[in-house]
């Protein structure tokens, strides 16, 4: 059943010299790519910075460049995984489960954040996006993909494929 969920993983680099850049990874079940998408990079000028002052985030990460590149996606994930704060603005331009994805440092320890601990990780579903019966079910969907992949590891592959969009 879980190897045929898709699953989202979605974050963005800072770019000295071209700007931020989005990517849109979906997997399956087993961490197989699915489809991939990345945005033209994003230059935020300084008259920008001043006009959108403290909404320029929620803004330029949520709706920009998280809400553009889920609306390119063809294949819809169980849930939308990222690894940069900035990117949970994107639940206000989606219905579906939007998560952050942090490595646990050390291995094992906890600090009593909360989340689900799944796989060295811990995994924070934004509030009211998921019913207490649906984040069952998510757990034991990303405990399966935990399983297969290390739930940061795909982050790792969108960065390399966004270094790599630059040098072309």
């Amino acid at each position: 059943m879980t190897s045929q969920a898709a699953f989202g993983f979605l974050t963005a680099i800072d770019s000295p010299t071209h700007g931020v850049f989005g990517g849109y990874l979906i997997v399956d079940g087993l961490g197989r790519p699915l489809e991939f998408h990345c945005t033209a990079p994003v230059k935020v000028s300084r008259a920008q910075q001043i006009l959108y002052g403290p909404t320029l985030t929620p803004h330029l990460h949520g709706q920009q460049i998280g809400g553009t590149l889920l609306g390119e996606g063809q294949v819809e994930p169980v849930v939308v995984l990222t690894d940069s704060p900035a990117l949970m603005h994107v639940r206000q331009h989606t219905r579906l489960p939007v998560a952050l994805v942090e490595k646990i440092e050390p291995p094992g320890a906890t600090d009593g954040a909360g989340g689900l601990v799944i796989g060295g990780t811990r995994v924070t579903v934004t509030a009211g996006s998921t019913a207490d019966e649906a984040a069952a079910t998510l757990r034991e969907q990303l405990e399966s993909l935990a399983g297969a992949v290390d739930l940061c590891e795909p982050f790792e592959r969108i960065r390399l494929a966004l270094d790599e969009a630059q040098r072309s």
